[in-house]
């Protein structure tokens, strides 16, 4: 696995484990929707608030992700279509390179 593989994965595990922490945060505020108490109001109001940050920086980072592959999506087949002589020949390599051991077994 690659570097950029391995930092691809780790974001979207973080992304993951962020909206889980929001959805586990959202699932106690409505849990403690009749709790009483000023000080308890003000933590919850504190939560809802940064709730609504992370939602909200969650939902940027998804924006920001798809942009990026969706370029890199757009740079791979505009590669693809000015060099295809090129992308059939690593393609037929990679092919022959594998038949080959296979073949060895």
């Amino acid at each position: 696995m690659t570097n950029r593989e391995l930092m691809d994965e780790s974001r979207d595990k973080l992304l993951t484990d962020f909206r889980a922490v929001i959805a586990d945060a959202e699932d106690y505020l409505a849990a403690s929707v009749g709790q009483a108490g000023e000080a308890y109001a003000a933590a919850r109001r504190k939560l809802e608030r940064r709730l609504d940050a992370a939602r909200a920086q969650a939902t940027e980072a998804q924006h920001v992700l798809s942009g990026k592959t969706r370029a890199a999506a757009r740079a791979a087949d505009g590669y693809v279509h000015e060099n295809p002589w090129q992308i059939i020949a690593v393609a037929a390599s990679a092919g022959l390179l594998a038949g080959l051991l296979i073949g060895r077994r």
